[in-house]
């Protein structure tokens, strides 16, 4: 199975992954701009794909990251893997992106049994999920995702550019300290999840909170 993976829930992020290429991986590309998505994420597509020698009717699905993430960032990725799914015919299939970076902890020599995934929401916030490991298989969420304080958190290892922000309040591991959700481990953990028979999540955005852009209300009468 050949999947084209997108996330925009913090930087703008491809990934080609196949369970025929060696350690899963065709090919990827990540920004480390956390504001120019748009402008990036359709060129960047296109380039990995050709370099690749893969066109969409190659693609067996399609994986987008649904967040949690700021309204702006989440909307370019999610527009995109929608419009892609619909012009070249394929299923689309929605993944947290929170468990992007879990995958990638648990992969790691550094993974605990128990631990947050923690990335920035700003208005000195953070988006988290807790995430316990077995042995043989991905992580596993046990709750969230949420949107909260730092200091509201589980005492537990946390891991992620969230825990980094706020390393002074939490467990923060320093080699996880800067990091944010990438397309590759997503289409990994995509590919893992539907090989054993699960299924995953549909296109629809965890914002988790409501927008700073509001409908007007209707104008008020003069006298």
């Amino acid at each position: 199975m050949l999947i084209l993976a997108i996330d925009t829930s913090a930087v703008a992020s491809a990934a080609l992954v196949s369970d025929d290429a060696p350690e899963s991986v065709v090919a990827s590309f990540a920004t480390e701009d956390t504001r120019s998505h748009a402008e990036v994420l359709a060129p960047g597509i296109h380039t990995m794909l050709s370099e690749a020698g893969v066109k969409g009717q190659d693609v067996d699905a399609i994986v987008v990251g649904v967040g949690p993430g700021p309204f702006t960032g989440l909307r370019s990725g999610i527009a995109t893997a929608r419009t892609l799914a619909f012009v070249w015919g394929k299923p689309l299939h929605g993944v947290m992106s929170l468990d992007a970076v879990a995958l990638e902890v648990a992969e790691s020599t550094a993974a605990p049994s128990e631990f947050l995934v923690v990335t920035d929401a700003r208005r000195k916030e953070v988006y988290w999920a807790r995430y316990s490991l077995s042995d043989a298989q991905l992580p596993q969420l046990e709750d969230g995702p949420h949107v909260g304080f730092a200091a509201d958190l589980p005492d537990l290892p946390a891991f992620g550019a969230g825990a980094g922000l706020y390393a002074e309040t939490l467990q923060a591991h320093p080699e996880f300290a800067g990091e944010q959700p990438d397309a590759l481990y997503l289409g990994q953990f995509a590919l893992a999840r539907l090989a054993s028979g699960h299924t995953l999540l549909d296109s629809t955005p965890l914002y988790l909170r409501e927008s700073d852009a509001q409908v007007p209300g209707p104008r008020k009468r003069a006298l």
